[in-house]
């Protein structure tokens, strides 16, 4: 190789990796373009933002108000479960005392009416067994126990414990028409059932203007 094609390459190539040499604009420009990188996606619009957080929001209120809503059903029952508990704990001791009731009224109605009207020790008897068995039934109904005579009702089987019936065409089928024994309830439940005897043969109730 010629000594001037050895040193027309020596220049080409300083040319080349001088960094110092002026660069061509067109050069520059792909230079920067292909380094650059593609611009971050822009955020999403405001409005489409506004509506997921309304969205967002409402399902919140509404896990808000049915939270609020159960617990409030909680309460209820429980307050419920608590006055069932108070209100209904004396059942078994109430339904035991009717018994004492039922003693004491027996007592009461088997005397004599001329004996009740004779003064003396007996009549005070009779009066004082009579203010007992007003006491014990005032204290039962203090708890919610309650003394019923069904007589003239409709017969109601939740209430009433039926013994035998009557032949009676005066009036309507299903009436109490004899309390043998009364009934008590405890709250709005039945304690005890009437024992009552029940008409047959009248008009169906409700028929009579």
């Amino acid at each position: 190789m010629s000594n001037e094609k050895r040193q027309s390459q020596e220049q080409s190539t300083k040319t080349t990796k001088d960094p110092h040499s002026p660069i061509n604009p067109a050069d520059r420009d792909k230079t920067q373009g292909a380094g650059a990188t593609d611009d971050p996606p822009s955020e999403a619009p405001v409005s489409e933002r506004l509506e997921s957080l309304e969205a967002e929001n409402k399902s919140l209120q509404d896990r808000l108000l049915r939270a609020l809503a159960e617990t409030e059903n909680v309460r209820r029952r429980a307050e419920r479960d608590v006055n069932d508990a108070r209100q209904y704990a004396v059942t078994q001791f109430a339904r035991d005392m009717t018994r004492v009731a039922d003693y004491l009224g027996r007592a009461v109605s088997s005397i004599p009416e001329d004996v009740r009207r004779h003064e003396g020790p007996v009549k005070r008897l009779i009066e004082g067994v009579e203010l007992t068995e007003k006491e014990l039934l005032h204290t039962l109904e203090k708890h919610g126990v309650t003394k019923f005579n069904p007589a003239g009702e409709a017969f109601d089987p939740n209430f009433h414990e039926a013994m035998f019936e009557t032949e009676d065409p005066s009036i309507p089928h299903g009436t109490v028409t004899i309390v043998a024994e009364p009934g008590y309830i405890i709250g709005t439940r039945p304690l005890r059932p009437a024992k009552v005897a029940v008409s047959r043969g009248g008009p169906p109730r409700g028929s009579q203007s």
